[in-house]
Order: C-alpha cells, then sequence, then structure tokens
C-alpha cells in the first residue's frame, strides 16, 4: 500500500510552495488509494509555535486535504508530532554508535565554524574535518565524564549512491563529498536528516515527494535508511517555483500564506487549481478542473523537471472561473463580512439574502476573489455618485431623448420590462446601440462599464429606478441649459 506524508514545520503559516507538497502528496495519495500522513516537525525549539502548527491544519483542510494519520486524528504509529518522540531518536542514535556507525563528538560550534572558515580560506571544503572520530573510548569517558556536551555524528561511507527519482530519473552521488554529519545534536534533539529518515522509516512511508532542494539531502537519507536496517522509500522530487521575475517567490510576487489568500477572499478550490498547476499538467486542454478531476488525473510521474513561476494573473483568472461555478448561497456567507466591513451592511443589521444572492450573481462576473466585491456593489446599497465624465456622457440630445422616453415608460411599468422595452425606446427615439444603453447604465450606476441592466434594474427596484431615471434626466437637462 503507497504511504506518504507531508511534514510541515510549525515556524510560520503555510505558504505557496508548501501547499504544493502537501497538494501532490494528497493527490498522489487519492489517486493511488494510499494514505496520506501528516507529521508534524516541531523540533525547533526556538520558532515552532502551536498557533502555527493550528493554522497548518485549519489552511489544509481550507484546501481540501485530509490525511488518514497525523496529530489530531491519531494513528498505528503515533506521535505525529517530532517533539513528543525524542526517546525513539535517542535510541536509534545508540543503535548507530553501539554497531560503530556513528561516534560521539564534542567539537563546540564555535571551534566547528572556526575550521570552517580556515578551510575556505585556504581552498579546501567546508567538510567536517574528523577531529573526534577515531576518540578512543577512553578519551570519550574522559570527556563526557567531564560534562563536555557531545552530538552524536553519522559516519558517512565513501562510496557512490544512486538514486532512481520518480520525476528526475537515475541520479549518482560521491557520498565522499557529504562528511560526517551531526543526527543528534548535544542539547539532546534530532537534526532534520535524522529525524525525518527515522519516521518515515517507522512510519512505513513508502514514496517521500518534496521539492528539488533536497535533493542534495537524498544520498545522506539513504545511507542513514540502510545503516539502520530500513527499506528506502521512492523519492520524486519537484523543481522549483519562482517569482514571475524567476528568481525566489516571494511576497513581492504576490506569494501570499493560505491564511492570506483565504482572507483576501479567493475560493479554496480556486487555490489548489492554481497550486496544482505549478509543476504539473492534467494532460487535458483545460486549466480548470476541480480536485476530484484532479485525482483521476494524476500521476507523480508527470511533475515537471522545469521550474514554474508564479503568476497572480493566472490566480485571478481561475478566481473568477470557480466564483462563477460557485454556490450563490455560499458566496452570501462569504460576502457578508467584507459587505460589513465596507459598511454597505450594518452590524446588526438583517441580511436579505435572497437580494444578496441576486447582486452577488449580478457582480461576480467582474470578481476574482470575494474580497474585491465591496467595491462592486455600492451602486445597490446607495445612489451612484455620476462623476464629470460621467455627467459629459449624459449631456448630449440622444442621451436626455433615451432618459426622457425611459422615464415616461418606467412610470406606468416595472424595473424588469424596462431593458425588455429597449426596442420601443429605440423606435420611439431613434437612437441604438451604446449611444442607447450607456445613458441608461449610467442613470442606473453611476459607471460606464458593469453589470448587465437586466440583473441592475430588478435588483434595484422600480422605485429606486425612477429615483435615479429622474436624478439622471435632471443632470442631462441642466447640461444643455448651459
Amino acid at each position: 500500500m503507497i504511504r506518504v506524508r507531508f511534514a510541515p514545520s510549525p515556524t510560520g503559516y503555510l505558504h505557496i510552495g508548501n501547499a504544493r507538497t502537501a497538494l501532490f502528496t494528497w493527490l498522489y495519495a487519492r489517486a493511488t488509494r494510499g494514505t496520506l500522513v501528516l507529521r508534524i516537525e516541531d523540533t525547533d525549539r526556538e520558532r515552532s509555535r502551536e498557533e502555527y502548527v493550528d493554522g497548518i491544519l485549519r489552511d489544509l483542510r481550507w484546501l481540501g486535504i485530509d490525511w488518514g494519520e497525523g496529530p489530531d486524528v491519531g494513528g498505528p504509529y503515533a506521535p505525529y508530532r517530532e517533539s513528543e518522540r525524542l526517546d525513539i531518536y535517542r535510541e536509534h542514535a545508540d543503535r548507530l554508535l553501539s554497531a560503530g556507525l556513528a561516534y560521539h563528538c564534542f567539537c563546540t560550534p564555535e571551534e566547528l565554524e572556526q575550521r570552517r572558515s580556515l578551510a575556505r580560506g585556504s581552498g579546501g571544503t567546508a567538510l567536517y574535518d574528523g577531529r573526534c572520530r577515531d576518540l578512543t573510548p577512553d578519551r570519550v569517558e574522559r570527556f563526557r565524564s567531564e560534562g563536555r556536551p557531545a552530538s552524536v555524528r553519522f559516519r558517512v561511507p565513501s562510496e557512490t549512491v544512486v538514486v532512481d527519482d520518480l520525476v528526475y530519473g537515475r541520479m549518482t552521488f560521491d557520498a565522499g563529498l557529504i562528511g560526517d554529519r551531526i543526527v543528534m545534536k548535544a542539547d539532546g534533539m534530532p537534526t532534520y536528516h535524522f529525524g525525518v529518515v527515522v519516521d518515515d522509516a517507522l512510519m512505513k512511508i513508502t514514496h517521500v515527494i518534496r521539492g528539488e532542494g533536497h535533493i542534495s539531502n537524498t544520498p545522506l537519507h539513504v545511507l542513514l535508511f540502510r545503516a539502520l536496517g530500513y527499506g528506502v522509500p521512492q523519492f520524486a522530487h519537484m523543481a522549483h517555483t519562482l517569482g514571475s521575475d524567476g528568481g525566489k517567490l516571494s511576497k513581492r510576487h504576490g506569494a501570499f500564506s493560505l491564511a492570506e489568500l483565504r482572507d483576501m477572499g479567493y475560493l479554496p478550490e480556486a487555490v489548489a487549481n492554481y497550486v496544482a498547476l505549478l509543476g504539473w499538467s492534467p494532460r487535458k486542454d483545460t486549466e480548470t478542473f476541480s480536485l476530484a478531476e484532479a485525482i483521476e488525473r494524476f500521476d507523480v510521474k508527470d511533475l515537471s523537471k522545469a521550474s514554474s513561476r508564479f503568476d497572480r494573473a493566472k490566480l485571478d483568472f481561475l478566481g473568477g472561473h470557480h466564483l462563477r461555478e460557485a454556490d450563490l448561497d455560499r458566496l452570501v456567507d462569504l460576502a457578508v463580512p467584507f459587505l460589513t466591513k465596507a459598511g454597505h451592511i450594518g452590524e446588526d443589521t438583517h441580511v436579505d439574502r435572497a437580494r444578496l444572492a441576486r447582486i452577488i450573481d449580478a457582480v461576480r462576473p467582474r470578481l476574482s476573489r470575494m474580497g474585491e466585491i465591496a467595491e462592486h456593489v455600492g451602486v445597490f446599497f446607495q445612489a451612484p455618485d455620476i462623476d464629470a465624465t460621467a455627467r459629459e456622457a449624459l449631456g448630449g440630445e440622444e442621451s436626455r431623448a433615451v432618459l426622457a422616453a425611459a422615464n415616461e415608460r418606467l412610470e406606468a411599468d416595472s424595473a424588469e420590462a424596462l431593458v425588455a422595452s429597449a426596442k420601443a425606446i429605440q423606435k420611439q427615439t431613434g437612437v441604438k446601440g451604446k449611444a442607447l444603453y450607456m445613458p441608461l447604465r449610467i442613470a442606473l450606476t453611476g459607471e460606464e462599464h458593469g453589470p448587465e441592466l437586466d440583473l441592475v434594474a430588478p435588483i434595484l427596484g422600480t422605485d429606486e429606478c425612477r429615483r435615479r431615471l429622474k436624478a439622471a434626466l435632471e443632470i442631462s437637462q441642466d447640461s444643455s441649459r448651459r
């Protein structure tokens, strides 16, 4: 059975990069009917925060990702937090020490940095120089009895490591270029490399999907799996996602955290759709799809070797697509906080959900995220402020004729029939096309562009349409008298 894992560090909120790792890992688990394990790597005592753990769980669920085992749901290989597995790492480090595959290192961080600097300055490598590699048992015992802090270093063998990556194919590494690496720090905490290998082994992880930045770590991990007597999982490394300018992805490219994207009003299905396209193609002509459709098409071997680039315009395009497909009742719930914040709805005001749904339906073709809604719906809550440019458009003789005819018809008719009577107004005035519809649009919305009038007028209602058409006609008549 396929078993994969997503193992974030709770030192911040999920961003696009690690959301992509989570999504591809989840898609692979779902596509193969495997199990996704969520593991929290929280041994960075200074930067790990419980609020980030909560945020990670919330953001993953918001994106549509679930898991079969994890810190909140349990499982057969619990606990699923590194900080609760310290005894397990110590036991595995002792196994390496007993087998002569690791040794105690008493070099202080300051000594190590000094020797690395000297090596670099003389043109050498910054690898560990093996100072403690061959300490006798007596010296080790004496140093420990003196209370000297000791880390545990893995004896990296000089051999060739071959990895058949599911994305990059066969890769060959010279382990002699790695140097002996610390697996347990002097403070008793495991290094990333040791913790991840021990946990992957004990949790029966069969496939590891991660960013290409980990390719250089892979030979060390393979050697640790083997030294501990465990099978080696298959690896699939993903190419980087870069900024729009080809540089490292950052906020200046608009690469927000998932929490920020949610607060900006992007729908989770739009974000998931976009993230899935960062380094993967569904082998279809369309770029728009649901997670269910992505599961049907996903194969980890289809991940691209070429770097992808963050494109805010594409995210907005997909955001708009999924908004147009979304259930209106759901969008009403999402819109209320934004409209309340903008003052369109009072905090204690009863929300007419049916009317609000019609408003959203009228403006959503113009939206990429719900956070934009407040700037597009003001016309439905208060009479428009017709600016100088729009007033100028109303000043012509054709506009006055159209507005006068519309006022006459609306006195005896309903708002629903206003747009339907456009042909009659055209016949009465001889005005057609843009010259016919523009003054009506400006009168009702104050803008030259916007939602369809046959949607706007019924929402405003007959009385409000009358008031606005009358006010626009007065503006047009005033312009003619100047």
